[in-house]
């Protein structure tokens, strides 16, 4: 927490605004809108989940339909196709930026095309706060005429060419789950420059009540705006968002320099144009059997690390589902680890880490 956040919280409780809107959801939006610039249009939401649930059917995402997803990313990312009855079809990575490869897009759409079955929308991810290929995968979006939903849950304060992560889809999302950039607690974001498709999201996450003097509904409806306690928490955060930003860069550049003289540990790097906020500080390895090496002790230090994302396409789940895969995300999950990044991480912690990794590879 930044300190301010409990001054908000306090605001909704002396003014008796506790219900899903209210003074501290209007600012939290606000706050968002400054943040990506004034041409986009904010909907406070539940959850990141909530956000693509809405933006899929914003976009016209039903039964039966096929939609784009990059394969190595967050089950939630993907989940929301499912509850619309659609059909997940899962995009491998590319290795300049871990995200969605524009030539196996170009190569699920065409193939799609040919059996019929144009996919209906695009789900492309910022993983761990690094920018995807906008430009190239706006283009083959725009070729096509399919709109992309562009998953910002990990990018808050990341940029491309100097624009704001979350304003370059059809329709972003962001989320502020408790391990994100910054938090609500619980709670995200449907982000677009299309006002109608925020309003419309609005409608929707608040039950889809028509304009009555009475209880009418005429469209399925869903509860999932956010409320105005937990707004008040956003507000706080995002007073701080560029203090977190600024520690997460410099978690990863400590780590970097620490580690930069050993051939087993790479790091991706930032392709010109991109500015991550780094909400992960991850390596690679040369292989599964050192990555299980360095993870299992740092455990033995009680200190927790992970395996990059489980590719989606390997995921029991998911196991029947259509995909487009060269093995670029199966590799970077057998030989990859998250590091700890949290924004409070003091240097005596990033230290223990750094001594760890160095006495299995020395």
């Amino acid at each position: 927490m930044g300190g301010t956040e409990q001054n908000y919280v306090n605001e909704a409780f002396d003014t008796n605004w506790i219900a899903p809107l209210g003074p501290n959801v209007n600012a939290f939006e606000q706050a968002i809108k400054v943040e990506l610039g004034n041409s986009v249009h904010v909907a406070a939401l539940s959850s990141g989940s909530a956000a693509i649930h809405l933006g899929l059917e914003l976009l016209g995402v039903g039964k039966g339909d096929d939609v784009l997803c990059q394969s190595f990313t967050f089950s939630a990312s993907a989940n929301p196709i499912a509850y619309l009855g659609a059909h997940p079809v899962f995009v491998d990575s590319e290795l300049d930026t871990w995200n969605m490869s524009p030539g196996l897009l170009r190569k699920a759409i065409e193939s799609g095309i040919e059996e019929g079955k144009k996919p209906k929308a695009i789900i492309v991810v910022h993983l761990y706060g690094m920018p995807y290929k906008i430009s190239e995968i706006r283009a083959i979006a725009d070729e096509f005429q399919i709109p992309v939903l562009e998953d910002s849950a990990e990018a808050l304060g990341s940029s491309y060419n100097q624009i704001p992560c979350g304003t370059f889809g059809d329709i972003g999302i962001l989320s502020f789950n408790g391990n994100k950039i910054i938090t609500t607690s619980g709670g995200g974001a449907l982000v677009s420059k299309n006002k109608a498709y925020a309003e419309r999201a609005v409608f929707l996450a608040t039950q889809a009540r028509d304009d009555a003097p009475h209880y009418q509904h005429s469209n399925i409806g869903y509860n999932y705006r956010m409320s105005n306690v937990l707004a008040g928490i956003g507000r706080g955060q995002m007073e701080v968002l560029k203090d977190r930003v600024n520690a997460r860069r410099a978690n990863h550049q400590y780590y970097k320099e620490s580690l930069d003289q050993f051939e087993e540990i790479e790091f991706l790097k930032e392709p010109n144009g991109y500015f991550s906020n780094r909400w992960l500080s991850c390596i690679l390895t040369p292989s599964f059997e050192i990555r299980e090496k360095l993870r299992l002790a740092l455990l033995d230090q009680n200190i927790e690390s992970r395996p990059l994302w489980k590719p989606l396409h390997l995921q029991p789940i998911f196991s029947d589902t259509k995909h487009f895969v060269d093995g670029t995300s199966e590799s970077l999950f057998d030989r990859g680890l998250c590091l700890p990044s949290g924004s409070n991480l003091s240097n005596e912690e990033l230290e223990r880490v750094v001594i760890t990794i160095k006495n299995v590879l020395s």
